[in-house]
């Protein structure tokens, strides 16, 4: 159940980011693909996320942790390249500079969501 929920909270993400930022758009059959790119997205982050991360320590620690979010915005850009060129899912991230802002929101919009669900679960 829990990771149902992760699913549809990175999908709502994924379509506040499209919303807001200019450089990504999705083509007409939109929820398919925030639900494939939910997917694309979790798997990447939870296999090429932690190489990229274990490749980066120095500049993890050298820029106090800011360059993680240069890997944030690399695994959505390359989320967004699979969901294309193998799935042929329309959610296309123009250029970095589009997944770098679109991976801040998709992570504010998480973390948001994602506080609201536990808050839920503890009233019950």
């Amino acid at each position: 159940m829990k990771l149902l929920i992760r699913w549809v909270i990175t999908g709502l993400a994924l379509f506040v980011a499209a919303w807001v930022v200019p450089g990504i758009t999705v083509e007409a059959d939109g929820w398919t693909a925030y639900a494939v790119m939910a997917v694309l997205l979790g798997l990447i982050n939870a296999i090429v996320r932690p190489v990229l991360k274990l490749l980066t320590c120095p500049l993890i620690i050298l820029t106090l942790g800011i360059f993680v979010l240069v890997i944030n915005g690399f695994t959505l850009w390359l989320a967004s390249r699979i969901a294309q060129d193998w799935f042929g899912v329309g959610y296309s991230v123009e250029s970095f500079g589009a997944a770098f802002l679109g991976s801040l929101i998709v992570s504010i919009v998480s973390v948001i969501l994602s506080a609201l669900v536990r808050e839920e679960e503890r009233r019950q």
